[in-house]
């Protein structure tokens, strides 16, 4: 059984920051359940393009509001606690977070992702070498 504090995870390597969000990595490749699970907050105002090439994610909104856009059809989707979204086809988007607030968001990664990752130019975090773990 694992069991982790997020509190305590926040002062650890399982913290991630890069422009515009911070993530607690709760569980990673190397813990074996064959995904990951993130508490990722989107900073107020951010505005972040990704695509993730390499992995499926879905993600809930615990709070905060914003909006995400599907870069292929153009469809803009609102966010607000409680709505789910599944990036199932490797979806190009623009995640934007309202400017009077942070998203706090609820991640699973497959395959699950190590634990330093951030979005390289292209909007996708590296293929994992291991993706069968």
């Amino acid at each position: 059984m694992i069991i982790r504090d997020l509190a305590a995870a926040r002062n650890t390597e399982r913290k991630v920051e890069s422009d515009g969000w911070t993530s607690v990595r709760l569980l990673l490749r190397d813990d074996r359940m064959g995904f990951s699970f993130h508490i990722t907050t989107i900073h107020a105002g951010a505005v972040l393009e990704m695509e993730y090439k390499h992995h499926l994610e879905s993600v809930y909104c615990i709070s905060g509001t914003g909006n995400i856009k599907d870069l292929a059809t153009g469809e803009v989707h609102e966010i607000r606690p409680g709505t789910m979204y599944a990036l199932d086809k490797n979806d190009h988007h623009i995640l934007s977070a309202s400017s009077d607030t942070d998203m706090v968001m609820a991640c699973v990664f497959n395959p699950p992702v190590t634990g330093q990752e951030v979005h390289g130019p292209d909007g996708a975090y590296p293929a994992s070498s291991d993706a069968a773990a």
